[in-house]
């Protein structure tokens, strides 16, 4: 089955923060019916991080012919998700994802609690009728012993519970490859974001070749000092095998969608997820509407 093909709204979260209903209206214009978003404030707003109420969101989203598929959620905090899964639920999303705010992971015992703190999420959601997801950055491919972060969640959360979103670009700089743990985890894959690097980056495309020990303490900080805005390209016009990981993606049960999305740019956000559109329709497998 194809997969629909939507847009992360951080890749165009300073649009957002401007004009958060026009930059609706220009997504949609540009072509795009799937959205996800990434609420990095939910301790103050329950819904997409714009402070859009969620009757005016449903409004825009049936007005404009557009669909949400998903939200990251962040701090996720269980006293927190009962007012957002009300928001949530409200403009049509059937699920809520985190991923960023769970590093550094320090040893295995943390990563042992953060997963009885993603069952319990899951578990909430699941009573709403809805779904929890992780998302993952190249910190989940660190590893403990002979394991790394993403193989010690995935065995220790409930597959009933917390499934997952795969960053393929984030794999690949984790030194993985994303078609292999696509095949792996396909049972519990439900949406599939992709980036991709550029053939012209200034770093290796494997983190841990020479920026980061794959056994330190990656703190935030870490991450921000070794994210390189130049080590992302607009989708479809880099480097990654996304046709391979799309034919291999077309084998998990639970996937509908492709999400792409696009951390830096040196284009107008707008201009940005435009071109990716573009360049992201040579591929098959895939469809817009």
């Amino acid at each position: 089955m194809a997969l629909k093909v939507g847009i992360q709204l951080y890749s165009v979260r300073q649009s957002l923060g401007r004009d958060p209903y026009g930059t609706l209206a220009k997504v949609a214009e540009a072509g795009y019916k799937y959205i996800e978003a990434a609420n990095h404030d939910a301790t103050n707003d329950p819904g997409i991080g714009f402070g859009v109420p969620a009757d005016k969101m449903k409004d825009s989203l049936e007005r404009l012919g557009m669909s949400i598929v998903g939200c990251h959620i962040q701090p996720l905090r269980p006293e927190l998700l009962g007012e957002v899964l009300d928001y949530h639920q409200a403009i049509g999303n059937p699920q809520i994802g985190t991923g960023i705010e769970f590093f550094p992971y320090n040893d295995i015992d943390f990563v042992l609690r953060q997963c009885e703190l993603f069952n319990k999420v899951g578990e909430m959601c699941k009573e709403r009728g809805m779904r929890y997801y992780y998302h993952n950055h190249y910190q989940e491919f660190q590893t403990f012993g002979d394991q790394t972060v993403y193989d010690i969640i995935m065995e220790n959360t409930d597959p009933e519970l917390v499934f997952m979103e795969m960053d393929t670009y984030w794999m690949m700089r984790g030194g993985q490859d994303p078609v292999e743990l696509i095949k792996k985890y396909q049972d519990r894959l439900i949406l599939l974001h992709q980036k991709d690097f550029p053939k012209d980056a200034p770093q290796p495309q494997v983190m841990y070749d020479n920026l980061v020990d794959p056994k330190a303490n990656i703190t935030m900080e870490l991450f921000a000092s070794t994210l390189d805005p130049s080590c992302f390209t607009e989708i479809g016009t880099g480097v990654l095998p996304i046709q391979e990981i799309i034919d291999a993606a077309q084998s998990a049960p639970e996937l509908d969608y492709v999400i792409l999305e696009q951390d830096h740019t040196r284009l107008d956000e707008i201009e940005s997820i435009k071109v990716s559109m573009e360049a992201f329709r040579k591929f098959s497998g895939i469809e817009w509407s």
